[in-house]
């Protein structure tokens, strides 16, 4: 019986030690994302006051507070997920320590009973009295034995004692703990609540003036438009002019390699009319295919037979990027280290008002003069100028990335590139704030760059 009841104080034990590791891994997770949320925030607030300098409400100014309130509600929404880890830290807590009260209670009434049984027979007499009333020699040693075994077993229970109250001591510790640390994060909750209300009164009123300024927001508006047109013609010109040459020199391969097939076909009709003996002797050596042979857009081995090939995969360069582009989807590095979505791909409403935006990518908030860097391996297919900004477009097999409205390139087209090769650096917006336009284009189409890049 002993036994079992301290192999179940070890089980417990070991429970209580496995618990508070799990649960600080995900404390530390918990408080990871807050402090990159945090940083978020205090980025966003910088932002903001460079942006206020302008007299009059921009976009830039309310897409900036919107996701500020949308980053707060992120914040709240964390340190919920916290209180409710500990919560569940503390019930679990309050558990052992009723446990371990009862378990304590019952250990000490079996130990208080083990004591009186021993003394009342503590005599000499009383001992001897019960070796030498056994039946036999052999009884006697058991019952000797049975003695000593009950010595150990009080021994054992005295232990288990102890072991059981320091245990509980731990528990009652870590529980006051938890509740010590729920309080502070409940004053963190309700302090970070005040401020989403006064984040949210500052959105109210950025859209108010907006919509009083209506005619400004919409001059806003037409200058991104056109921007936004500007910018999606120079990139379809640039692509439509890759896949020109790319079409071309497939072509071109195909016509040199049916002339190639053509002139084999005679070399054997041509070798027919000669002997046998000298046909065998003078066959051409069968050679495989040289390693850049380019290949016919077919699948090739460990490619996907559903997958579709275009004109920019005929080569294995080519056709290795691209597939290599495609599995890093959702795990792409962001071209600036520092920055928000202050524009999301799309369209989007305009909050208070009936205007609305179109944007073929994303636009990043980010530090004037941040650089910018590649996102993957690739090739520089163009470099140009838009709205007095420099644009780079870099191919990836049939996918491009597009990096506008950048003050200085720091590459040229046909440069080889990998992924975190700086590019160049960014420019002011129309709104005089650090602003990068990244964009993502399949043989499809845009694409919404963040669900390509990988979360932060």
């Amino acid at each position: 019986m002993i036994k079992k009841m301290f192999l179940l104080i070890l089980l417990f034990s070991f429970a209580v030690m496995q618990s508070p590791a799990q649960q600080q891994q995900s404390k530390d997770e918990l408080q990871k994302q807050r402090q990159q949320l945090q940083k978020e925030i205090d980025d966003l607030n910088n932002t903001l006051e460079s942006v206020r300098k302008n007299k009059k409400q921009s976009l830039s100014q309310l897409a900036i507070v919107q996701r500020k309130v949308a980053v707060r509600e992120r914040l709240i929404n964390n340190i919920n997920q916290d209180i409710h880890r500990i919560d569940d830290n503390i019930y679990a807590k309050e558990l052992e320590r009723n446990h371990l009260n009862k378990e304590l209670d019952t250990l000490k009434q079996r130990y208080a009973q083990s004591i009186v049984f021993a003394y009342k027979n503590r005599s000499s007499y009383e001992y001897l009295n019960f070796l030498f009333s056994a039946d036999d020699f052999n009884d006697a040693v058991k019952r000797m034995t049975y003695l000593k075994s009950y010595r150990r077993f009080r021994e054992t229970e005295a232990q288990t004692i102890l072991k059981t109250q320091e245990l509980l001591q731990e528990t009652i510790g870590t529980l006051n703990s938890s509740k010590t640390e729920k309080s502070k994060v409940l004053s963190t909750q309700s302090s970070q609540l005040k401020v989403l209300e006064q984040d949210k009164k500052e959105k109210d009123q950025v859209v108010k003036q907006l919509k009083d300024q209506e005619k400004d927001l919409t001059a806003q508006i037409k200058k991104r438009e056109n921007q936004r047109q500007n910018l999606k013609r120079a990139l379809d010109a640039a692509i439509r002019r890759e896949m020109e040459d790319a079409m071309r020199k497939e072509k071109e391969r195909i016509a040199k390699q049916k002339a190639l097939d053509e002139q084999k076909k005679a070399n054997a009709l041509n070798n027919k009319t000669q002997p046998e003996n000298t046909e065998k002797n003078n066959a051409p050596a069968r050679t495989k295919p040289a390693d850049n042979e380019p290949i016919t857009g077919v699948t090739t081995a460990g490619g996907n037979a559903n997958r579709s090939y275009n004109a920019l995969e005929s080569t294995p360069d080519g056709l290795t990027r691209s597939i290599n582009f495609e599995n890093s989807r959702g795990q792409l590095p962001w071209p600036v280290s520092s920055g928000y979505p202050s524009h999301q791909f799309g369209i989007h409403k305009i909050e208070g008002t009936k205007l609305t935006e179109k944007n073929d990518g994303i636009y990043i908030a980010t530090q004037i003069g941040a650089n910018v860097k590649c996102v993957a391996d690739g090739e520089i297919s163009s470099v140009f100028e838009i709205n007095d900004a420099q644009s780079v477009l870099v191919k990836h097999g049939k996918y491009f990335t597009s990096y506008s409205n950048l003050s200085s390139v720091d590459v040229s087209k046909g440069q080889k590139v990998s992924a975190g090769t700086v590019i160049g650096k960014v420019a002011p917006n129309f709104d005089n704030a650090g602003e990068l336009i990244f964009e993502i284009v399949s043989d499809k189409g845009f694409v919404d760059p963040e669900r390509w890049l990988k979360s932060r």
